[in-house]
């Protein structure tokens, strides 16, 4: 059959899935790019800078809300960190609504008599959530330097003194540290995760860095500098995640951004699904908001069409979730096109594409392995789950993409930290599970079914190249909504406290 007596309705369906599939290939082709600038500009790595000789004056923020399992663990780690008394005030600004509140209240007491410079501050109520309360304790303080700490990071004693020399540049504005994970080999989840963001921290701040366009605080483990944010506008709540943010209005103000990988800061990453997708699910939508509210504003600041480019890129990128959703939808009647009407020639887009995008991750996460000194060949063995997973929670992103490009602000709900650590360790009778879903595991069982008569279609139809590309959807798609399903109904039947609930929530740092 000749191309022009194909069906209009079929020429739009493979034309919008060919669009799509090219969109994707520039995402991966973005990942390249920043391989390639890592590598590029190695020698711009920045290194240890001497303590100044008069130390600065340094503020260390601990914003935490009903975080039993944790505060305690977080408020003794920063009572430990190697910086002149006289020269250091820490804040544990606690707005929790449970026992965290007397838990922070008696260990701060007990550190204070013992002679740490460290205060227990409660605010008259929770307006603008984390954001809030970084802006009120600051008021009450009038350090130069601020560093801050979700509770679920336990920074080494030398934190402060690897990280404080950087500011004798008068330009520098922020320094931001590597995050470690505590519970990397608790299970596969969380495996995945510290791959996710190792990519992150090692290659792409490590990218953006050395090559001069812009990177941002992650809401956590950084040091700012108190001008750089007032200057900025300081912090503002109408977005889920201030601290990207104010990233970005920061380096519109030309102020400089350090990120210092060989300093790290250990953490807990999600244990479970409901976790997980609470934690995406802030990220994403929080990145549409920034995006909303600062492109304009980015592309009529003269600061060079490159940093205007990586930052559209940077801020968009979550729209890869609402691709991969629609990509998805169109799998099973392009598949019925091309075999109906013989259109064989699109195989010569899919092929290119998925090897471009496949090998695209593959290079991104195993360079980032690399680096930290470990085998690569570890982030190749977890690309399959990877890839699985990041397709399996496009239902989850892409609806908190939408809402991020549709509606400012918003409910900060946090993410659940156990102080889980070793395989064999119980979250499950403690509360703070996840916020519960209904409507988004359902959607996700549907696109499972979906991609599975999907899959069939093409068995019975001899289309086997599809297969593997299938597979990972299916796979994707299956445990996702398995998981939230299931810990949905668990928290439900045991009456657990989850961060949706109104009196259970806030915000974390993005990466």
């Amino acid at each position: 059959m000749e191309f022009q007596d194909i069906p209009v309705v079929a020429h739009l369906a493979i034309g919008l899935y060919c669009a799509i599939f090219t969109a994707l290939a520039v995402i991966g082709a973005h990942r390249f790019w920043l391989v390639q600038r890592y590598f590029k500009y190695q020698l711009n790595q920045p290194h240890d800078q001497p303590m100044p000789d008069d130390p600065p004056l340094v503020l260390i923020q601990l914003p935490i809300y009903n975080e039993r399992y944790v505060a305690e663990r977080v408020i003794r780690a920063i009572s430990r960190i190697e910086y002149p008394r006289d020269c250091l005030t820490i804040q544990v600004i606690d707005d929790s609504t449970d026992e965290t509140a007397d838990l922070a209240a008696r260990v701060v007491e007990e550190l204070r008599s013992s002679g740490v410079p460290i205060e227990h501050l409660r605010r008259p109520d929770r307006k603008g959530f984390k954001a809030g309360a970084l802006e009120w304790g600051m008021k009450q303080n009038e350090a130069e330097l601020i560093a801050i700490f979700d509770a679920d990071f336990v920074p080494e004693p030398d934190f402060l003194t690897r990280t404080i020399g950087h500011f004798a540049d008068t330009r520098v504005g922020m320094v931001q540290a590597r995050w470690e994970h505590l519970n990397e080999r608790y299970s596969l989840l969380t495996r995945i995760q510290s791959i996710m963001l190792d990519g992150h921290f090692v290659i792409e701040h490590g990218a953006r860095n050395r090559s001069g366009v812009f990177f941002n605080f992650n809401g956590t483990a950084g040091v700012w500098r108190r001008e750089a944010i007032e200057d900025a506008g300081g912090w503002e709540h109408d977005t889920l995640t201030e601290d990207l943010d104010l990233s970005f209005r920061a380096q519109l103000k030309g102020w400089r951004f350090i990120f210092r990988p060989g300093v790290t800061a250990p953490s807990e990453v999600p244990v479970n699904m409901l976790a997980f997708k609470t934690q995406q699910h802030r990220w994403t939508k929080g990145a549409m908001q920034t995006a909303r509210k600062l492109l304009g504003r980015i592309w009529r600041a003269p600061i060079g069409a490159a940093r205007k480019i990586e930052a559209t890129l940077h801020l968009l990128s979550n729209l890869s979730y609402v691709m991969m959703l629609a990509l998805a939808l169109l799998l099973w009647p392009v598949y019925a096109i091309r075999h109906q009407y013989g259109v064989h020639w699109v195989f010569w887009v899919d092929i290119p594409m998925l090897i471009a995008g496949t090998g695209a991750l593959a290079s991104f996460y195993a360079n980032a392995q690399r680096e930290m000194g470990r085998s690569p060949w570890r982030a190749v063995a977890y690309l399959p789950a990877l890839m699985a997973l990041g397709m399996g929670m496009a239902v989850n992103n892409a609806a908190a993409a939408v809402e991020g490009i549709f509606s400012p602000g918003g409910e900060f709900v946090r993410t659940p930290k156990y102080s889980v650590q070793a395989k064999g360790e119980r979250w499950r009778q403690k509360r703070y599970r996840g916020r519960r879903q209904i409507l988004v595991p359902v959607v996700e069982a549907g696109m499972f079914l979906y991609m599975a008569l999907t899959a069939r279609y093409c068995a019975v139809n001899e289309l086997w190249w599809p297969m593997p590309f299938l597979a990972l959807f299916i796979a994707g798609f299956g445990c996702v909504s398995f998981a939230t399903a299931r810990l949905s109904g668990l928290a439900r039947a045991r009456g657990a406290i989850v961060p949706g609930a109104r009196e259970d929530k806030t915000a974390e740092g993005s990466p």
